[in-house]
């Protein structure tokens, strides 16, 4: 779906140094069909995770576009601690009734994607 999105993430690194804020310009899509970059540079290692929830807004409706917002954690491949947070909307008017979760790279070894509805 055409998506429009920003995303800013607060790190620190294992050692705790360069604790940052940032706008992460190169993140942002602008009318785009690319995948909604959710969580960044996750690692492999035993210590690495990531966990977070996406919020949908009226996935059912067929007369407004679809708002979303995105707060995910991990532990990623350079021993960052990070926070981050994306929002935007999908530029449709159709139901959404898929969302397709995708690894730059790798699979999910393990875990649980869990899906709540709110009347």
């Amino acid at each position: 779906m055409t998506t429009t999105t920003t995303h800013f993430k607060a790190y620190q690194s294992e050692s705790a140094t360069n604790p940052t804020l940032a706008y992460q310009t190169a993140d942002d899509l602008a009318q785009s069909t690319s995948y909604i970059n959710l969580a960044q540079g996750m690692g492999t290692d035993n210590d690495q995770q990531t966990s977070g929830e996406l919020w949908l807004f009226n996935p059912s409706s067929t007369t407004y576009v679809k708002h979303f917002m995105a707060r995910m954690e991990n532990y990623q491949t350079s021993d960052y601690a990070q926070d981050l947070y994306t929002a935007g909307y999908l530029n449709t008017t159709s139901a959404v009734n898929a969302i397709d979760f995708k690894m730059s790279s790798g699979n999910i070894d393990d875990g649980t994607i869990s899906l709540y509805g709110l009347a």
